[in-house]
């Protein structure tokens, strides 16, 4: 990458999204190679596969391939996706996959090094990136040193030397800037897969120029894979029998909770098939008081149904943001789980997410020391920024003139990247 090239990264939970930008004029998304034409959000997934002629060989798909091969063949790849969740953890040290130890930072550089690869002779040698963080990272008691440390490691085996660090909500507010007309405090919500995060900042035009000025920020870590889980929870699990019971030794129990933790992530539904878990709920079949239920999750357990059920799930999230009500229908096998879902209903659901949203909000605006009357334009970005119980937060703080939303793909991104050729980058910016 030549000098005159800033490359920004918006390493996401759900999707990776690349953009660049010269010395002047807007940033541009990179577009990578999938098995349906290009995409500019590429997603945040690894698969892993021995060749049966080759089992000592590892295969490993990124993106939408590896989407493409895990769906194919469910049994014989190892499928990782939302693996940002863990960049902060200090209880994951490292995982086995098909016999060999991968750390996170293993992980992120396979992933990167395969999206280079996709994206073609867009990226030329790398010099200076800008990688886009959260607020505050995913997951209980999370070390942001740590997190930093794991970027760090597997940007340099790339062969990146001079990476700065942004926070992600601070990107898409440069990205807004360039349609401001005057000078502006600014409220950024970015709604990602895993965490939510809020930056306050202040453009102000000077010499043809903008300069900017942080305030304020705060996170936090739900976002649109906590709403996801809770339609499982309260729509689907109740079918595949949560809530019921089981007989033994002429006692009425009731069915553990556990076995619906799992479809917190869909993906991890396949590692349960031959855990210790799935032994009992195939017990559990004989002895339920509606065996039925149970026979539906062993079926989507079996046939490895979960990425067509989180499918039916997301299409319901989306209805809802434009629809009162919505058919939920999830057909699959012999299984058939379909029902009316009134938005009020799924607002209800994600009743505790909002609450923590809102909270991180007024944090916000109280690091920066000002009240919603301080700020002079929201703007909102994320698949989640949609969902109207999110949009209320706001409207609740803030006129509705004072609210956009939008470029839910590109902002933080082509944001990450216009940092890069400001003059006083670190301000912005930090190193490892």
């Amino acid at each position: 990458m030549s000098a005159e090239l800033s490359l920004g990264i918006d390493f996401g939970t759900t999707n990776t999204v690349l953009a660049l930008a010269a010395a002047d004029g807007p940033a541009e998304l990179v577009r990578l190679a999938a098995p349906n034409g290009e995409v500019a959000a590429f997603r945040s997934a690894l698969g892993f596969q021995a060749p049966p002629e080759r089992p000592s060989e590892r295969t490993i798909t990124a993106g939408p391939w590896a989407i493409e091969a895990y769906a194919e063949d469910p049994g014989e790849v190892r499928f990782i996706q939302s693996f940002k969740t863990f960049a902060a953890s200090q209880s994951f040290s490292e995982t086995q996959i098909l016999g060999r130890r991968y750390r996170f930072e293993d992980l992120l550089s396979a992933f990167l090094l395969k999206a280079r690869e996709h994206a073609g002779g867009q990226l030329p040698e790398p010099k200076r990136i800008i990688v886009g963080r959260p607020v505050v990272f995913a997951g209980a008691s999370a070390s942001e040193d740590l997190a930093l440390e794991r970027y760090e490691t597997a940007f340099r085996r790339l062969g990146f030397t001079d990476i700065r660090y942004a926070f992600e909500p601070v990107g898409a507010a440069f990205f807004f800037a360039r349609e401001l007309q005057e000078d502006a405090t600014v409220l950024v919500g970015d709604f990602g897969g895993g965490t939510s995060d809020f930056s306050i900042i202040r453009f102000e035009r000077e010499g043809g120029s903008i300069r900017a000025q942080p305030l304020g920020r705060s996170g936090v870590g739900v976002a649109g894979d906590a709403f996801d889980y809770r339609i499982i929870d309260n729509l689907v699990s109740p079918s595949l029998g949560k809530g019921s019971s089981y007989e033994s030794f002429g006692k009425i129990l009731p069915i553990p909770n556990r076995y619906y933790a799992a479809f917190a992530r869909w993906d991890q539904l396949a590692l349960m098939r031959g855990s210790r878990d799935m032994r009992e709920i195939r017990a559990l079949e004989r002895e339920a008081v509606e065996p039925e239920k149970i026979g539906r999750l062993i079926e989507i357990l079996d046939e490895n149904l979960g990425y067509q059920l989180y499918r039916a799930v997301s299409e319901l999230k989306i209805a809802l943001s434009s629809e009162e009500t919505h058919d939920f229908r999830f057909e699959a096998g012999d299984i058939s789980i379909g029902r009316q879902v009134a938005r009020t209903e799924f607002e209800g659901w994600i009743s505790p997410e909002l609450a923590l949203i809102e909270q991180a909000v007024d944090a916000a605006l109280a690091d920066a020391g000002l009240t919603a009357d301080g700020v002079d334009r929201v703007f909102l970005t994320g698949g989640s920024s949609l969902t109207p119980a999110v949009r209320r937060v706001f409207h609740r703080r803030f006129p509705a003139e004072r609210i956009e939303t939008g470029a839910e793909l590109e902002s933080i991104a082509s944001g990450l990247a216009l940092i890069g050729r400001e003059e006083n980058l670190e301000r912005w910016t930090a190193t490892a």
